[in-house]
Formats: structure tokens, C-alpha cells, sequence
């Protein structure tokens, strides 16, 4: 398997990179014309999209399931949240399309602007269109950064309520094994705090052994792993997008310093 992959490589860039040496020079030549930066980023952030994208829709699905049996059995009382829950699942949807799609669009600029492919071609051609474009991407990298920045944050806010409500569950377990009295009904999860439910909301509330035993359904683990997945994915994506910027950045500098010294198509 290895040789064959070997062989279609070497076909690839013997096609691209044709040179009377053979394989091993246009291999050579083809490695170096590799934005590794910018191939970094775009595996970083499809992976990241992936699981952001995977796990919330999922994890969003099981957050419904969740209120409605145990915090809010009247639909009614999280109208807003179900509206939330439906909406930005569609949403999620266009994330991975678009950053599926732009991905691509910022591997295509490295590879054009990227220095090893200078090199490759040999003189090198700037216009005033190109260090446009690479501006371009440098701004609208940059507001989806910010963008996402926000998005990792709200990500967090699940996460430290489940992890919150897992340490109550383990609060109330010591609790109702070490002391005689009913001191484990005093511990609650309160839903309507973390913003999730408005504060009319029936019961809203859950203590004591109903909320212990909510941490020991299935369905909540689940629910607490795909948000951290999500977390997790939301934060490489944040990171691709910051590796984004240094290599556009990169390019249009090298962009305007060429440009500088005249050299043009």
C-alpha cells in the first residue's frame, strides 16, 4: 500500500513538476511548493468544525430531551430555548458548509502566494489585484476569529452547568451516605441561573435524589461528552483560524515587498 501511494505521488508531481531527473527531483520540487501552514490550518479547522458541528447538534437534540422531562415538562415554559435549540441547528449546518468551502479558498491562496511556490516558478509576479485578495482574507479571517472567539466562549456555558450539576449529583451521593438527616434535598440545580430557562418556568429546579438520579441516566453523560466535544472542536477551530491569520499575513507582506521592487506580471 505504501508503494503504491509512493508511485501515485511521484506520478502527480512528475506531471506537475516534470524534470529530466526523474521522480525524486520533481517529488522534491512538488514537497516544496507546499503551504504546510495553511495545510495545518485547513486540517485543524475541519477537524474542529467537525466536532463542534457533530457533537452540539447532537448534544442539542439530548439538551431538549433533558429539560423537557426534568426541569420544563410544559413545552411552553422554554419556547425560547426550543426556538434556540431548532434554529441554530440549522445554522450549524451552514457553518460546516461555509467554513468547508472557505477552508479550501485559504489552502488555494497559500498555495499561490506561499514562498515555495515563488521559488518553484521562479521570478516572481505580484499585482495589485492579488496583494487585494490576500488583504481580503487577512480582514475576513481576522472578524471570524473575533466571531468565534465569542462562539468558544458561549460553548463553555453548557459544559460548566453539567459539570456543575455532575459535581451536585456527587455531593449528593457522600451526602446521603455520611449524615442521618435530609441534608441531600438542600442540594439543587437551578436552570433558570444559567439564563437556559425564564424565571417562570415550572419546577425550573431539581434537587436532592431527582437530581441524582438524572446523573445516572445514559442520557446525560452522553449529553455532557458531545458538549465538551464540542468545546474542544470550537477551540481548535479558533486555533486553525489564528494560524490562518499568521500565514495571510505573512503572504501579503511578501506580497507588498515584492510588489515594492516592481516586479509584475
Amino acid at each position: 500500500m505504501c508503494v503504491c501511494i509512493v508511485c501515485a505521488v511521484c506520478a502527480v508531481c512528475m506531471f506537475i513538476y516534470y524534470s529530466p531527473t526523474g521522480c525524486y527531483d520533481s517529488c522534491i520540487r512538488c514537497l516544496g511548493a507546499v503551504p504546510y501552514t495553511s495545510l495545518l490550518a485547513t486540517l485543524l479547522c475541519y477537524i474542529g468544525v467537525a466536532l463542534f458541528c457533530g457533537g452540539g447538534h447532537k448534544a442539542l437534540s439530548n439538551t431538549y430531551t433533558l429539560v423537557e422531562l426534568y426541569f420544563a415538562p410544559e413545552v411552553q415554559d422554554f419556547t425560547v430555548l426550543a426556538d434556540f435549540i431548532k434554529y441554530f441547528q440549522y445554522v450549524i449546518y451552514g457553518l460546516a458548509s461555509f467554513f468547508f468551502l472557505y477552508g479550501l479558498l485559504l489552502l488555494a491562496e497559500g498555495f499561490y502566494t506561499t514562498s515555495a511556490v515563488k521559488q518553484t516558478f521562479g521570478e516572481f509576479k505580484s499585482t495589485s489585484f492579488g496583494r487585494c485578495v490576500s488583504l481580503t482574507f487577512i480582514i475576513l479571517t481576522y472578524v471570524l476569529a473575533v466571531i468565534w472567539l465569542a462562539i468558544f466562549g458561549f460553548t463553555a456555558i453548557p459544559v460548566f452547568f453539567l459539570f456543575n450539576m455532575e459535581s451536585s449529583c456527587h455531593r449528593i451521593n457522600i451526602l446521603s451516605e455520611t449524615t442521618i438527616f435530609n441534608q441531600h434535598s438542600r442540594v439543587c440545580m437551578d436552570a433558570r441561573q444559567y439564563g437556559f430557562l425564564p424565571w417562570n418556568a415550572s419546577p425550573g429546579v431539581v434537587c436532592g435524589t431527582a437530581l441524582a438520579n438524572i446523573c445516572k441516566k445514559a442520557e446525560f453523560y452522553v449529553t455532557y461528552d458531545l458538549y465538551i466535544c464540542a468545546f474542544v472542536g470550537a477551540g481548535i477551530t479558533l486555533f486553525a483560524l489564528f494560524l490562518y491569520v499568521v500565514a495571510t499575513t505573512y503572504n501579503y507582506a511578501v506580497l507588498r515587498f515584492l510588489g515594492r521592487k516592481g516586479i509584475r506580471w
